[in-house]
């Protein structure tokens, strides 16, 4: 069987500073913001668990065909982790990643603090 090379992906993974912390309390936002991304870049959602936290902070995690995307918010920090992994064994969804990334901190006008990017 002819396979094309297989290159599992980019996983990015950032901390963010959030000046906006209304954004950090606001998980129905996120999930709003996370469904036009995945349409934007034709990803496909397989699931998606919200946990909310008793002072509003949360834990969404979007599991997608391609792979996930995570969330953990610290209001009380103005702070965030972001985990975006996608991979595909039919194409290099790198850019697609860094993209994604972008889109989000846009979203929550955020400055990254920590940036890694490891390739799978």
């Amino acid at each position: 069987m002819d396979l094309p090379p297989y290159s599992p992906g980019l996983h990015k993974l950032v901390t963010l500073h959030v000046d906006e912390t209304h954004k950090l309390t606001d998980s129905n936002g996120f999930v709003a913001v996370t469904h036009l991304i995945l349409e934007k870049y034709s990803l496909e959602k397989v699931g998606v668990v919200v946990h909310n936290f008793e002072n509003d902070s949360f834990t969404i995690s979007f599991c997608l065909k391609e792979s996930h995307i995570c969330i953990h918010t610290w209001p009380e920090y103005n702070q965030l982790t972001l985990d975006v992994y996608l991979c595909n064994y039919l194409q290099d969804n790198s850019q697609k990643v860094k993209d994604v990334m972008a889109d989000y901190v846009a979203y929550f006008e955020g400055t990254i603090i920590k940036d890694f990017e490891i390739n799978r």
